[in-house]
């Protein structure tokens, strides 16, 4: 995984809002970069809807957010209209960002090993530094630990 302090691993990725994002353009911005394994399930629909939750203080912090997992764009324009989310969702059907950072590999699932993705975020400062990694996320009060990172920066 990625480690604090160091420069962020540029991408470009398609996304929901039509265009390609690319990590690098948003420089001068904080972005907030999680990675969550499936559009819909429960898990992870609580994290979007809490990260949606959050949007204006989020945003009143300087912050963008992006979520990656490997479902096609349709599966995310699908997810985002049925959960009202106003943030990018972005597809990463080969994994290879989620390699790039970390948030694929080996994890226990019930209790076996599996390989897939790994919920985590990263907090990407203006310059393109990472300054804060959650790993292996637990999604109940993660968008209000978010939230106290970037207060932090």
């Amino acid at each position: 995984m990625i480690k604090e302090g160091r420069k962020a691993p540029d991408f470009e990725l398609p996304a929901t809002g039509g265009e390609p994002v690319r990590l690098s353009a948003l420089r001068g911005q904080t972005v907030v970069l999680y990675f969550y394994p499936r559009d819909n399930t429960p898990g992870c629909t609580r994290e979007a809807c809490a990260f949606q939750a959050s949007m204006a203080k989020l945003r009143s912090a300087g912050a963008v957010v992006l979520g990656v997992s490997p479902d096609s764009l349709e599966s995310h324009a699908k997810f985002r209209k049925e959960h009202g989310l106003r943030f990018d969702l972005l597809s990463d059907p080969d994994k290879k960002v989620a390699t790039k950072y970390g948030a694929w590999g080996e994890k226990l699932m019930y209790g076996k090993k599996v390989t897939g993705m790994i919920r985590s975020t990263f907090l990407i400062d203006a310059g393109g530094t990472v300054r804060k990694v959650f790993p292996r996320v637990r999604v109940d009060g993660h968008a209000d630990q978010v939230l106290a990172a970037l207060k932090e920066l």
